[in-house]
């Protein structure tokens, strides 16, 4: 277990914020999460677990222990008839896995291929791109209670996925590190080809029936012209959620804007487009301080160099303010925000 003190936070997220961690533990393997817990001064301290940093604002410094997970390591569990099923460390990035999984000849994550961030962090956002979600895929976890230093796993059931939601940011924020995630991808593939980029892509390709190679390499070349790469510009990704609004609130608002993005869910109700909404009220291209909305994307909030935390979080809500205004509809932050 290696421990550092009085951390620079600002090369641990890919917002590229400056922010001090008073203690940062490196966990490597998931016997470091207990010895944290039995530690003699950091056992009861609070924790704050940090995996990729690409899904955090950080408006200031973390006087809570800070838990770097970087457990490795990729595998096949299990080769059914039904479905592969295939294991990762929680400190392994996201994109490396799914990445990995296409080489082996196993197609079932493609979709969300280049989403930052590392494995042990999906399932917290259960993360969801171009038609899929993480929990269309997950099989189970294990983890570690950060009180009692017992180990536990986790189906698809106790995790309660939901919309850029889970079990982890209600009843168990805070008090478990996950360490190992499973997840299924069935047999025989099929694939997901609902969304509206995929299908232009077919189009423009003439090719009809795309394997799991060809859907990975659009959705990556879709991801790379619409969102800045965090090395280059520092951003958290999509930060808003899209909203989910009833058939009544929808029919409302195409009446005043027909043009609105929107997509039907199973359930009956809709799901629009955040970053519409947010371009509709002239926000792309525009500034606070150092933090601005992207030019290519109004979803995406960036660093135009040496922002603080604080500038991105009056950006935000400032946006936030200006998309109820007009449309009647509150939009909810992606990122974690420590303000």
């Amino acid at each position: 277990m290696r421990i550092d003190t009085s951390v620079n936070l600002r090369a641990w997220n890919t917002f590229g914020l400056p922010a001090t961690a008073q203690t940062l533990v490196h966990i490597e393997e998931e016997a470091d999460v207990r010895r944290v817990v039995d530690h003699p001064e950091f056992g009861r301290a609070p924790k704050f677990i940090l995996g990729g940093g690409s899904n955090i604002v950080l408006a200031r410094d973390v006087t809570a222990c800070v838990l770097k997970i970087e457990i490795p390591g990729l595998r096949v569990v299990e080769e059914r008839d039904d479905a592969v099923i295939v294991e990762a460390g929680a400190g392994e990035s996201w994109h490396r896995l799914v990445a990995w999984t296409i080489e082996q000849g196993f197609g079932g994550l493609e979709n969300l291929a280049l989403i930052p961030g590392t494995v042990g962090a999906a399932p917290v956002q259960n993360i969801g791109a171009y038609g899929l979600e993480l929990a269309d895929r997950f099989d189970s976890l294990d983890g570690v209670d950060l009180v009692t230093g017992r180990g536990f796993t986790l189906d698809r059931r106790l995790c309660r996925f939901g919309y850029r939601d889970s079990v982890f940011k209600h009843e168990l924020a805070g008090k478990g590190v996950i360490t190992r995630v499973r997840l299924r991808l069935p047999r025989p593939w099929q694939p997901v080809l609902g969304y509206l980029d995929l299908q232009r892509k077919m189009e423009e390709t003439g090719i009809a029936q795309p394997d799991a190679r060809q859907i990975f390499d659009w959705v990556c070349a879709v991801r790379r012209a619409k969102l800045p790469d965090p090395a280059v510009i520092g951003n958290a990704g999509s930060f808003f959620k899209n909203p989910v609004v009833t058939p009544e609130q929808c029919r409302d608002i195409i009446a005043r804007d027909p043009h609105v993005v929107h997509y039907p869910m199973d359930d009956g109700s809709f799901k629009l487009a955040a970053g519409w909404l947010i371009d509709a009220c002239g926000w792309k291209g525009k500034s606070v301080g150092g933090a601005g909305v992207y030019e290519k994307q109004a979803l995406v909030l960036v660093n135009r160099g040496e922002a603080r935390g604080a500038e991105v979080l009056t950006l935000a809500r400032a946006i936030q303010e200006s998309v109820y205004g007009r449309f009647g509809i509150r939009l909810e932050s992606e990122p974690i925000l420590l303000g």
